[in-house]
């Protein structure tokens, strides 16, 4: 990947409905939650809203906070609680009214409608933005929120940014330069493109707040593509169709523990692609708290998805969550059901290794998993490969696979090309 750089900061180039519980405003008086004992502590603020991209946003708060920052996810709405782009809900660390009197090291803007609107007319955030911009912190933004708020701000002027394609013109009358880089970095204004760069864009601020060695440190487990911006591709062995009646219907688990960029890669995609997607909870309650203390809301509880025949299961990774689902008696049982029934089923990360294997769910398959899950895989023949499907088999490795794995779905329910143009639209 190229990063373009402007002042002499170093960039390293790697290879790489509406809640069911409540979302009233919360008073406690600890909103952010770190990701290590970081010391000292790097604040980073990331704003949400209704329409926020939840691809975008997640993978931030995520990294980030692999990275060690102190993230806080704020809700600019009335209450924490968010529905995200796609059906996807999130419920935040805080409301913004709790934390605007701050001060943060970055300020992150994701983007998505009609969040990155809602966003641009948040006048406490504009502020803080401002604020931040004048005492020389870091701010940085994505998809439409450079074009939408950095830019209407007045942040941009003189610098080079970049955007989502379609905002490109709005962005190139409020910056000095609008540039088609995946990640652009000009002084303390970081932006970048969309879905498929913003896992660039939040390696690209860990380094920015704690230097390359972290960077590279962060990234080195992501499983990040070799080649960003080039056409996706997958292995296939044992081709056959994937057969569906009118929509697809998935089945996408989550537990607490779950990886929260692997979950929401899959159920974004999907949907996106106009498959019916169900995300369903293991438990007694809609909301999990995933990886990196992400809290997603689901959309029904396991018992009531159970009674539902699918199209496909497909399991994030996550290593909590990978041993929930081979611990759930119930899941494991409709995915036995799933394979004998010849129907598709999939995973990634660790769910292959932890829950695939031990319960028999990869005899005669061959699969890949999470480079350090692969020992546990007694056919590892093929575990190189990013995403590999086997017949009704799709398993993938890892965060950094997730879109490519998300990708690969979509091709075989609707074709090479629906793929292609879903990979072209996220910049994937």
């Amino acid at each position: 990947m190229a990063f373009h750089c402007i002042n002499p900061i170093t960039i390293t180039r790697f290879s790489s409905t509406r809640l069911h519980r409540s979302t009233s405003r919360r008073t406690s008086r600890s909103f952010s939650v770190s990701a290590t004992m970081a010391s000292p502590a790097k604040r980073v603020l990331i704003p949400v809203a209704h329409g926020t991209e939840p691809f975008e946003a997640v993978v931030m708060i995520d990294v980030l906070r692999r990275g060690g920052a102190d993230v806080t996810v704020a809700s600019v709405e009335n209450q924490v609680g968010v529905d995200a782009c796609h059906g996807i809900k999130i419920v935040a660390d805080a409301l913004l009214s709790d934390v605007n009197d701050s001060v943060f090291d970055l300020i992150m803007l994701p983007g998505g409608l009609p969040g990155g609107e809602t966003l641009k007319n948040c006048k406490p955030l504009e502020n803080m933005v401002k604020k931040q911009d004048t005492d020389g912190r870091l701010n940085a933004a994505i998809c439409c929120s450079p074009a939408l708020a950095l830019g209407t701000w007045g942040l941009l002027e003189g610098k080079k940014a970049t955007c989502y394609p379609v905002f490109m013109e709005k962005l190139g009358v409020t910056c000095g330069k609008a540039v088609e880089s995946r990640v652009e970095v000009d002084g303390r204004i970081v932006t970048s493109r969309g879905p498929g760069t913003t896992m660039e864009f939040s390696v690209t601020l860990v380094e920015q707040l704690f230097g390359k060695e972290k960077a590279a440190e962060v990234s080195a487990p992501l499983v990040m593509r070799p080649n960003p911006g080039d056409e996706y591709t997958i292995t296939e062995l044992n081709q056959m169709n994937w057969s569906f009646d009118s929509t697809p219907q998935i089945l996408v688990p989550i537990a607490d523990g779950s990886e929260e960029m692997e979950a929401v890669a899959i159920i974004d995609f999907l949907r996106r692609a106009k498959a019916n997607v169900v995300v369903a909870a293991l438990g007694n309650s809609l909301e999990v708290v995933a990886s990196r203390k992400v809290k997603l809301v689901a959309d029904v509880l396991l018992d009531e998805a159970e009674k539902n025949s699918y199209d496909l299961i497909v399991l994030p990774g996550g290593l909590g969550g990978a041993e929930a689902f081979a611990s759930s008696e119930k899941l494991v049982n409709m995915l036995k059901k799933q394979a004998e029934s010849n129907k598709p089923y999939g995973a990634i990360c660790a769910s292959p290794a932890l829950v695939f294997e031990p319960h028999g769910l990869l005899k005669g398959k061959k699969a890949t998993a999470f480079p350090a899950m692969c020992n546990k895989l007694s056919d590892q023949s093929h575990i190189e490969h990013r995403v590999l499907v086997d017949g009704n088999l799709i398993t993938s490795r890892g965060p950094g696979t997730s879109l490519e794995f998300a990708l690969a779905i979509v091709e075989k329910f609707y074709g090479r090309e629906k793929g292609l143009q879903l990979a072209k639209a996220t910049l994937v």
